[in-house]
């Protein structure tokens, strides 16, 4: 009479099986489901960090010229490609990285500079949206605030957040003086804290330019 041979019970890893005794021994197969796991398993490469190459003869203007050895980079599409790879460390300073080097460089003020600026719709419904020197679009919300900074005297500086760093110190456009001025004539008083403010909406977010002048309240 012939027979079968049996299955065997399941064995402790988890996708394994006991096969049929052969000749006293009991062989251990993977089981389909875990060698198709195991065979379509993306392999995993270490990454390198760059190469540390210390400081680069790369100056940002603070118009947004850029500089490299003392000479101004003239073609936009170069500027443009060092500016693709423009990081920021947690200590503020600005670097220039690709995946295999990675080096320091100057920058004056901010590494951008806001040329355009364009608005749709009115009051909290309305939209600003600024234009870079190397045609980086960004709308003003609350990931891409505005910013005034007035260390050192004079008129507050205006910028805005185009993308976080590596720490607390984002990169930044300042806005020209040109672009500034549109957006102040867009400015409607608005209470904040308690106080009459100056400023605009943009993705239904207030944002303050000045306190309003008591002479116009």
């Amino acid at each position: 009479m012939r027979g079968h041979a049996d299955a065997g019970p399941e064995i402790g890893g988890q996708g394994m099986r006991g096969a049929p005794h052969v000749t006293g021994i009991e062989v251990v197969v993977p089981d389909r489901a875990a060698v198709a796991e195991i065979l379509n398993a993306p392999s995993k490469k270490l990454r390198r960090p760059p190469a540390e190459c210390g400081d680069l003869p790369f100056v940002i203007k603070r118009d947004g010229t850029w500089l490299y050895k003392g000479t101004a980079i003239g073609r936009k599409e170069l500027v443009c490609l060092f500016a693709s790879v423009l990081k920021r460390e947690a200590d503020g300073s600005f670097w220039l990285e690709t995946p295999a080097e990675r080096g320091r460089i100057v920058v004056e003020d901010a590494p951008f500079v806001v040329v355009e600026m364009d608005w749709t719709g009115a009051d909290s419904a309305q939209i600003v949206t600024f234009r870079t020197n190397t045609d980086e679009m960004v709308t003003v919300d609350l990931d891409h605030p505005l910013r005034f900074n007035d260390e050192g005297g004079g008129d507050p500086k205006p910028y805005v957040r185009l993308r976080s760093g590596n720490g607390a110190h984002p990169i930044e456009a300042r806005i020209s003086r040109p672009v500034f001025y549109e957006l102040a004539a867009l400015a409607e008083p608005q209470t904040v804290r308690g106080k009459m403010m100056l400023g605009v909406w943009s993705s239904g977010v207030f944002f303050p330019l000045g306190e309003m002048p008591n002479d116009e309240i």
